[in-house]
């Protein structure tokens, strides 16, 4: 037997703390595992899918909000928040949206040598039998590419980098260069260009107001002024109110 007046060493206390740091060191940033990329991955090159002429399935959209049912995120994160105002915000967007378009359109396109027509949809000047699908695709343009490019990709950045004026500044301008970029195979560098600035837009209004709504209905007013430029072949009387 020992020595009652023997000494006993004890184990020195561990830090929980830095336990804790060291293993939230090893781990990767919240949210951002291998399954979640892919998310991402698969969210950003689905997007919308056409399954006919001018008929557009939001593919993307879809996605995400899955996403967001199943990873439980709370829907207000992607901008799903009741407005204060439906009717104002509705109308909001409007005319921000229709107003925008003419904008870009009459002063900032031909600033950029952007062609008076666009030839990627001139097939649909006076086309009465893609109309229906022409304005389906419009709509689901302003639900789709809001929903994946402004509230999912802001809540996936806005983990990544943070929640301050200078990430959010960032995020508007990533996100909008992504938006070109989609736009880029199938309406060329006029149609890139364009998106470019309707993602800062957008992307600016999202950032300040974190709601989704009018971002989408605008967005959505935008794409069927154009539409409705293309339909009545005013394109080109358009693109000359200042610049003949």
């Amino acid at each position: 037997m020992g020595s009652p007046h023997a000494r006993t060493t004890r184990a020195p206390a561990r830090n929980p703390r830095r336990g804790a740091a060291r293993r939230s060191s090893r781990r990767p940033a919240a949210g951002f595992g291998p399954v979640s990329l892919f998310a991402i991955l698969l969210i950003l090159l689905t997007g919308n899918v056409f399954v006919a002429p001018m008929w557009v399935v939001p593919v993307g959209a879809i996605l995400t909000l899955l996403w967001v049912w199943r990873s439980r995120t709370p829907w207000p994160e992607i901008g799903y928040a009741r407005p204060r105002s439906w009717v104002v915000t509705v109308v909001v967007g409007i005319v921000l949206g229709v107003a925008y378009k003419l904008l870009l359109k009459a002063l900032v396109m031909p600033l950029f040598g952007a062609p008076p027509v666009n030839q990627a949809y001139h097939f649909l000047t006076g086309n009465r039998a893609l109309l229906p699908a022409a304005l389906w695709t419009m709509l689901n343009a302003g639900f789709g590419e809001e929903t994946v490019y402004r509230g999912y990709l802001f809540e996936r950045l806005g983990k990544l980098l943070g929640n301050s004026a200078g990430a959010r500044a960032a995020i508007v301008a990533l996100t909008s260069a992504l938006f070109a970029v989609g736009h880029l195979s199938d309406q060329g560098l006029a149609g890139a260009q364009q998106a470019a600035f309707t993602g800062l837009a957008f992307g600016t209004i999202y950032a300040v107001t974190r709601r989704i709504w009018i971002p989408m209905i605008a967005h959505a007013a935008y794409d069927l002024a154009a539409l409705w430029m293309i339909y009545a072949g005013l394109e080109t009387k358009v693109a000359h109110l200042i610049f003949k």
